[in-house]
């Protein structure tokens, strides 16, 4: 079954593809904007993902359901099994069930990109997106920043943080950092409130900020479990895509295919279209169109923390406290990039969202690397687009990455030993950490101790790398053109070329933002 051409169509309703269809199909682009998972109007979602703690929602399997890829699994390092990796399905993809935090990147973050070879990805060139997607509360009228638009931002007032928020904010105060009340300003660095996309204590997903007030305009149209098999092409440039619908095989054509899928099934879908890394492909029986080192360089945030076992006072009193409001951004030592680590504050111990739990007994300082250079690879199983594809994230797989987290979680401890987080601690630091305070003084038992509990922030990025064409880790090119072949393009997070210092969900609107003014 085949259906009618159009100017574009984008595969993914999530962070990337929404902006992108939505700031496509305002300007008079005839725009298909095709979701694996549910479509549904904002006032369908379910109470539970508004909540301002995601735990909530992960932890009612009537919320979950249809709104989580079932089945995705990752191994986080060489050393653990897999577990599950959740991403968003649906519209508004993982923008509805993260944890609501909206950080810039440092604008640092895009130097580097541009010395890599991604021409128009400069802090010159970024800056107006992130201005352009926000309405910051409390900056929005400072030059860098935006009031009016579709992503609200607002911080939460001191006299509404947890307990570990204050904890951790007046431990690393006393300690030496130093305060910047707005994280999203180009250098910030040191204690921050964290930014959050919600508005009257309710998330904001961009189902709700883009897709929401577009759904009349004439030339934008959803459609909701369209799971796209593969790229179709004509010669060498992309003509559509095949889908499956209601179990029904349909061809949709256009101008220009854009894939917004994500960084798991972006890059699945381009190497089911023969894109990808030849041997892999010819061994689960794809004829190879390109070799390109598809799924290749996937990286996230390797986290690890301190639980804190908390005083009856300092316990979050019910499941929809906020479940954190505090980072620390900070330099580990005189060698390292700015702000290569960071520290955040959980007011419940909620490892990650793969292990969720409302136990509210315990809560934790936690530290995160923020710029990596191990990198995972993802693979096929099968060429059926049911299948969820092989995760493996190696992180920490390079020295230079376990040295800095060695070092920072040893600050880490140093903090949580402090007199400002004894106030709100009941009981022994180290009993709770036992495992971890067995090995603290040992670099070869604390990087045993690393790779086997490490836990990963849900930022993946770069399984479909930006880069200098002559790079031989590049997929796409600085217009987002998937190299060799014409007419496709690959607009989210898997494009990043490395894991960005910070939240990755703001990075991954702006892009959509930006390559709909670039994509002719």
């Amino acid at each position: 079954m085949t259906s009618g051409g159009w100017d574009v169509i984008v595969v993914g309703a999530g962070s990337a593809g929404a902006a992108y269809a939505v700031r496509s199909a305002e300007k008079g682009k005839r725009v298909l904007l095709l979701e694996a998972g549910p479509d549904y109007r904002s006032a369908q979602m379910h109470e539970a993902w508004r909540s301002p703690n995601p735990v909530v929602a992960l932890m009612d399997p009537t919320a979950a359901e249809g709104l989580l890829w079932m089945g995705l699994m990752s191994s986080r390092t060489d050393k653990q099994r897999s577990a599950p990796y959740w991403r968003g399905r649906g519209v508004g993809g993982s923008s509805s069930i993260n944890g609501q935090i909206a950080i810039r990147p440092p604008m640092a973050d895009f130097d580097d990109w541009a010395a890599l070879g991604c021409s128009g990805w400069s802090p010159e060139d970024v800056l107006p997106y992130f201005a352009r997607l926000e309405d910051d509360t409390e900056f929005g009228d400072e030059p860098h920043h935006g009031r009016g638009g579709p992503t609200p931002i607002h911080r939460m007032s001191q006299d509404r943080w947890g307990a570990v928020d204050g904890a951790l904010a007046r431990s690393a105060l006393a300690a030496g950092f130093g305060w910047a009340p707005d994280v999203n300003a180009p250098t910030a660095t040191g204690v921050s409130p964290y930014p959050i996309n919600s508005r009257d204590g309710r998330r904001v997903t961009v189902n709700d900020a883009y897709l929401e007030a577009a759904r009349e305009l004439s030339t934008l149209t959803v459609r909701g479990g369209a799971l796209v098999d593969q790229v179709i092409f004509a010669g060498s440039r992309a003509t559509g895509v095949r889908l499956l619908v209601d179990g029904r095989v349909v061809t949709e054509e256009a101008d220009t295919v854009v894939l917004s899928a994500g960084v798991i099934h972006s890059p699945a879908i381009l190497m089911r279209s023969g894109i990808g890394p030849a041997e892999h492909l010819r061994s689960v029986g794809i004829d190879v169109r390109h070799d390109l080192p598809v799924g290749r360089g996937m990286q996230d945030h390797p986290m690890s923390l301190v639980s804190i076992p908390l005083t009856d006072a300092a316990a979050v009193k019910t499941p929809h406290d906020r479940h954190t409001n505090v980072c620390v951004r900070w330099t580990s030592g005189a060698d390292a990039p700015q702000n290569d680590l960071m520290f955040v504050s959980l007011n419940q111990n909620v490892l990650t969202m793969a292990t969720a739990s409302t136990g509210t007994g315990s809560g934790a300082f936690g530290i995160w690397l923020n710029q990596n250079h191990s990198r995972g690879v993802l693979t096929l199983v099968s060429a059926d687009p049911s299948d969820q594809p092989s995760v493996r994230q190696r992180m920490l797989s390079d020295e230079t990455d376990l040295a800095r987290m060695r070092h920072g979680v040893r600050t880490l401890v140093d903090l949580a030993r402090r007199p400002e987080a004894a106030e709100i601690t009941a009981g022994s630091l180290e009993k709770e950490n036992a495992d971890l305070f067995r090995v603290l003084e040992s670099d070869g038992g604390l990087d045993d101790y690393l790779l086997a509990t490490v836990v990963d922030a849900q930022h993946g990025t770069s399984t479909c790398r930006m880069g200098a064409t002559t790079d031989p880790g590049t997929v796409v090119d600085s217009e987002c053109r998937v190299l060799g072949v014409d007419g496709l393009h690959v607009v989210d997070a898997s494009v990043f070329p490395s894991v960005p210092r910070a939240n990755t969900n703001l990075a991954t609107i702006m892009v959509g933002e930006l390559m709909a003014d670039r994509i002719a």
